[in-house]
């Protein structure tokens, strides 16, 4: 049995069962069954009518959703309503994608070999798919992963995170409701975590579809079955650049949603900030006025504005990086308290040192540190300078120094005057080097979990 608890207090929320290897195969059998049966896949249609009556479920149960996510994952209320809004909206997008979701035809009679032919490519679901999950989007991830599959024809298998399972399975509860046979679309909570990675390498999977770290990602990356595809999604340490052009009036509100939505934890959660030093103390002063102002406490109150972290020993470890930073050389403008088990003050340093942990590696803690720079491609080069790539900002009003820094920062998308945890659930989202491989977003997941066959006909 697992044991899910509130990640605010710690206070156990159910048990739920878990499966061992037996359960797995027998999951993995019940998947391929269902797709070497090609007789019996669902249309098109069959799989969009689906999707709507999943949306609209999930659409009565709303509120119980966002109390789940606030209650297991520690996010804060409001902030949970959006990911369950957005949830809705991305079951209503795979289903419109199949809209256009087609083929194409291939020119013939481009040379005498080719003529009197006429080819054309249709899509086919990829295989099985294995959706390995994370904890801090404990739904949306989750449709991320199971509506592309169910839109594309997949059957999928899903592995939540450990601290967050019960959103998912309620969701998969739904899927089943509207209509989606149970071996479409599986739950796996194993009792183990050597079978999640049997899940993950199994030769009968087609696409590993992870989210979560990128020592973890890239191992099972390597283990594949061969022909398997996949698509990692990891973390950074998302860069921004504050020009001294920038409305200061206008971007602390979105430069503190970027840096503490969350407590930090999310994938492309503004961590370094670069100021010019002629706005460094006047921007410093109200940053820090307005991180003081945050309500930090209980996630299912609905003025809460920063919850937990995950677990005890998240805190413990971004606590330990902030006293390091500091003993380093880095000032602590406010914060870095311990409020209880797993709540930090959010926090800001400033100046730490190159080589210091929050300089470096991916905090996924309510912090964010601010640097100092002269000169525009100084810290471009700061930004660019680390082995992690995601999502960037720049925040400006002169054009000219907002587009050299959007074209020069090495992300895969650059937010001009907008945070870097800006995302819609059709956009590509998607890490570079170390951060990722593939590309997320419903629309590009689909595109991922099918592959093209081309048909050829030729004339008499």
């Amino acid at each position: 049995m697992l044991q899910v608890v509130q990640a605010f207090d710690r206070a156990p929320i159910e048990e739920i069962a878990t499966d061992d290897a037996a359960a797995l195969e027998a999951k993995l059998q019940a998947a391929e069954k269902v797709f070497r049966d090609r007789d019996r896949w669902l249309k098109p249609h069959e799989r969009m009518a689906i999707l709507r009556k999943l949306a609209g479920l999930l659409e009565g149960k709303r509120d119980h959703f966002a109390m789940q996510i606030a209650r297991e994952g520690g996010k804060p209320l409001p902030d949970a309503i959006v990911e369950t809004t957005r949830a809705i909206d991305g079951v209503h997008n795979a289903a419109d994608e199949l809209r256009n979701f087609a083929g194409r035809e291939i020119p013939m009679g481009l040379s005498p070999a080719a003529v009197g032919r006429w080819a054309f490519t249709t899509k086919e679901p990829i295989g099985i798919v294995a959706a390995i999950s994370a904890f801090n989007h404990p739904l949306n991830l989750i449709v991320h992963q199971v509506a592309p599959a169910i839109a594309t024809g997949c059957p999928v298998i899903i592995k939540p995170a450990g601290t967050t399972p019960l959103c998912c399975r309620d969701f998969v509860a739904l899927v089943h409701e509207a209509g989606l046979p149970e071996a479409w679309c599986q739950l796996f909570i194993p009792e183990t975590t050597e079978l999640a990675e049997t899940l993950a390498t199994d030769r009968r999977v087609a696409f590993l579809s992870f989210i979560g770290s990128a020592k973890v990602g890239w191992y099972l990356h390597s283990k594949l079955a061969h022909g398997a595809r996949s698509a990692l999604e990891h973390g950074g340490a998302a860069p921004a650049i504050v020009d001294r052009s920038a409305d200061l009036d206008q971007i602390v509100e979105p430069v503190v949603k970027g840096g503490y939505y969350h407590a930090g934890q999310v994938c492309v959660s503004t961590q370094r900030i670069f100021v010019h030093q002629d706005i460094a103390a006047d921007f410093t002063e109200r940053l820090v006025a307005r991180v003081a102002k945050l309500r930090v406490g209980d996630p299912v109150l609905k003025d809460t504005e920063v919850g937990p972290l995950i677990l005890p020993k998240e805190a413990d470890r971004v606590a330990s990086w902030i006293d390091e930073a500091v003993k380093g050389g880095a000032k602590k403008a406010i914060g870095g308290k311990r409020l209880s088990e797993t709540v930090l003050e959010p926090t800001v340093l400033l100046d730490p040192a190159a080589d210091a942990k929050v300089s470096q590696l991916e905090v996924f803690g309510p912090l964010v540190c601010v640097y100092r720079y002269s000169k525009l491609d100084d810290a471009i080069a700061q930004a660019n300078s680390l082995p992690v790539a995601f999502q960037a900002s720049i925040f400006a009003q002169d054009i000219d120094i907002a587009l050299r820094a959007a074209e020069r920062l090495d992300a895969s998308a650059v937010m001009i005057n907008d945070p870097t945890t800006f995302r819609t659930d059709w956009m590509p989202f998607a890490g570079r080097k170390e951060s990722g491989y593939g590309t997320g977003g419903i629309p590009f997941t689909m595109r991922d979990m099918t592959q093209e066959k081309m048909i050829l006909m030729r004339r008499r």
